[in-house]
């Protein structure tokens, strides 16, 4: 019988999650992975219902335009992070 995640306590999960990296990129490799991650403070969903009290969603998106962040055409500025538009994929290399 097979053990779901559900199943798992959370220890078991990371042990798992741990276990699984190891086995694709190697010990060195796996902690620096994870180095790449913080756990963070506070309470996110408390602090964007904040910041973003009273604005719709296009408000946010225009913001974000004016800021640089994404380019009206899609969710990225151009040459950043590819081709990303609303509703379109990026376009892959053929070589993939």
């Amino acid at each position: 019988m097979m053990t779901t995640s559900i199943d798992l306590t959370p220890a078991e999960i990371r042990k798992a999650g741990w276990e699984a990296l190891v086995s694709q990129l190697g010990v060195a490799k796996s902690l620096r992975f994870l180095l790449e991650y913080e756990r963070g403070q506070g309470n996110y969903t408390e602090l964007r219902k904040a910041l973003f009290a009273g604005q719709t969603v296009d408000q946010i998106l225009e913001d974000m335009t004016k800021e640089g962040i994404m380019s009206r055409a899609g969710l990225a500025p151009e040459g950043r992070v590819g081709e990303c538009q609303a509703g379109k994929e990026p376009e892959r290399d053929s070589a993939e």
